[in-house]
């Protein structure tokens, strides 16, 4: 009999919708014009480039003239923390110990620039008193992520973002995996990436949020595309993909049903912890398995045809344990033996059943073998 197919590693990337994938072919085979043209074809495809930076505006309370197409969160963030910074003389730099790679490693890289990491509690919420100690006259901008990619953490941007306004602060925001899932203000806020690929849209697509009045200086150079800002030819299917994408929302009730229902069941497995708060985002789950290797457990999974991730796609590759897990003062036995399940709209009820079913008899036999005794 042919195994199931079960798929929880949404926070990593998601099966693109077939509404969404429509909306493309449309693009590619009939409204292939260049934006930026001036004939029929080129205004049809500016006017459905417009049109999909409202869409995807809106969803936040943004105008249409803050929106920038990029490539997706990793570029938007790239663009934001470069871009803000090259238009001030100020060298001070403040972000969390939670970051995604995308800023966390654009931090490390900037040369002569002092950052800070402000610390997070037991459930990866940012010490607001800790953040506004560190912010000097030196100091730029405060980087934060908004939902976290590994813990489902929700930082409070609204007061984070006052903080950073009443001390004259940039304030960006990396919203990639909370957009659609959770409300956002962008009041405070002085940019905000997000992505498609994360909501059943494309890959290769994404936005920056740069408030209006605001100069963000470009990282590549070309034509005038993007209000000077992100150069070179839009990429129009993978845009309308998105705000179809954007346009669709989230079924979050939904799938927040299914994430307590597999919560629940997975934490009578004894010798499991939730990482992380209780309210958290929708579809994320992350579990520590005392005594057992996050990884033979990824790949045993893996074998029954369920797909869960050991942390971020984006650094999974590293024997590192995970630097969120670690900032949340786990110990590094407790961060190598935790997993991350992510739902979608597409998960099932099914899909739950099956996955609890297998995970218990996979933990019980990965614990009979394991050298670790007396697990606690």
């Amino acid at each position: 009999m042919q195994k199931m197919k079960v798929y929880l590693d949404n926070g990593a990337t998601t099966k693109a919708d077939e509404k969404v994938v429509a909306e493309m072919k449309k693009v590619l085979v009939s409204e292939y014009g260049n934006p930026s043209s001036l004939h029929s074809f080129g205004e049809r495809a500016k006017e459905l480039l417009e049109k999909s930076r409202k869409t995807v505006a809106d969803e936040f309370g943004a105008g249409s003239d803050e929106i920038i197409f990029t490539s997706g969160g990793t570029e938007s963030n790239n663009l934001a923390i470069k871009g803000l910074l090259s238009k001030t003389e100020k060298k001070h730099v403040i972000t969390t110990k939670i970051e995604h790679p995308s800023v966390y490693n654009t931090c490390k890289s900037l040369k002569g620039y002092k950052v800070s990491y402000v610390g997070v509690d037991s459930e990866g919420f940012v010490k607001l008193d800790e953040l506004e100690k560190l912010i000097t006259k030196d100091t730029a901008l405060v980087s934060v992520i908004h939902g976290n990619n590994e813990v489902g953490v929700i930082q409070d941007i609204e007061k984070i973002g006052k903080i950073c306004k009443k001390h004259k602060v940039f304030f960006h925001v990396d919203a990639v995996q909370s957009f659609t899932k959770v409300p956002i203000d962008v009041k405070n806020v002085t940019t905000l990436s997000i992505s498609s690929h994360k909501i059943h849209g494309p890959k290769g697509v994404g936005a920056l949020y740069i408030k209006r009045g605001v100069r963000v200086g470009s990282l590549v150079y070309g034509g005038h595309q993007e209000r000077d800002v992100r150069p070179g030819t839009e990429n129009l299917p993978g845009i309308v993909g998105f705000a179809k994408a954007v346009e669709m929302k989230q079924p979050v009730e939904q799938i927040k049903k299914l994430r307590e229902k597999l919560t629940e069941e997975i934490l009578k497995i004894p010798n499991t912890k939730l990482n992380g708060p209780k309210e958290r985002l929708c579809n994320n789950v992350n579990i520590s398995f005392m005594g057992i290797e996050g990884e033979s457990l990824l790949m045993m999974l893996n074998m029954k045809g369920i797909a869960v991730s050991t942390g971020s796609a984006c650094s999974s590759q590293s024997l590192e344990p995970s630097h969120v897990l670690m900032a949340l003062g786990m110990k590094h036995e407790q961060a190598h033996g935790s997993i991350r399940f992510t739902l979608s709209k597409f998960t099932t009820e099914q899909d739950i059943e099956y996955t609890v079913k297998e995970l218990k008899k996979i933990v019980e036999k990965l614990r009979r073998i394991s050298p670790v005794k007396n697990v606690r």
